[in-house]
């Protein structure tokens, strides 16, 4: 009976397997991590450095807003990068009261499987920009994931092509990194849609927002609200 009543049930778990496959049920990508505690302490925006951050940076109910002009300036005066205004999910540095010494705490990671989540929104007539990445490569990239907007299309830099038609309308993106592995996994709405292979790094950390690209729009524009980072247990 024991052994019947087994076979019933792996039965039924195969029926049901197979049915959430036709009906295109998804995983959930968080499933096996723990989530961290995150505040905007451990936030630190970038934005043109002649600017306060108040001129492009927002944060009302819940939502992180963030904007920037393709005539902006860098985030320092000698970079030679296109302008930005990016939220970094970092460490910070606390100073001990002997202050003799430092130590860190954060979310730059060197080691292990993490993972960013977020719900994005991009509105219409932005393009040429990233709003998102995994920071940190071997030189002379400088990331290990970028998700990238292109005429309201998100891509895997300007490679693949991994969501249309996303201007105007929320999105959950989940970043999956194993470093160990060399191993990232993009999901959009919960669904499994690309993975590549690492960039290598000695660290790294996420960041959202926007970051012009070539063929930057002259108003760069991303929303994001539900933060959230993870790591595996």
């Amino acid at each position: 009976m024991k052994a019947l009543n087994s076979k019933i049930v792996a039965i039924l778990c195969l029926i049901v397997f197979s049915k959430s496959k036709v009906q295109g049920w998804t995983d959930d990508p968080t499933y096996g991590f723990e989530e961290l505690p995150l505040n905007t302490s451990l936030y630190h925006i970038q934005k043109p450095y002649d600017l306060p951050v108040s001129d492009r940076y927002s944060f009302i109910d819940g939502v992180h807003e963030l904007w920037v002009f393709s005539t902006d300036k860098p985030l320092s005066h000698n970079s030679p990068t296109h302008p930005r205004t990016e939220i970094m999910i970092q460490k910070l540095e606390i100073l001990l009261v002997s202050k003799t010494c430092s130590h860190f705490e954060g979310y730059e990671y060197y080691s292990g499987v993490w993972q960013f989540e977020g719900c994005g929104y991009v509105p219409n007539g932005t393009t040429g920009v990233c709003i998102m990445q995994v920071f940190g490569a071997d030189p002379p990239r400088a990331t290990t994931f970028m998700l990238r907007v292109y005429n309201g299309s998100l891509f895997y830099y300007a490679d693949s092509l991994l969501q249309s038609d996303i201007y105007d309308k929320w999105f959950r993106l989940n970043v999956i990194h194993d470093v160990g592995a060399s191993n990232v996994k993009i999901y959009i709405d919960g669904v499994h849609k690309f993975e590549a292979t690492g960039r290598g790094g000695t660290f790294h950390y996420f960041k959202c927002g926007v970051y012009g690209q070539d063929g930057m729009s002259p108003c760069m524009e991303s929303r994001w609200k539900g933060i959230r980072v993870l790591k595996k247990l």
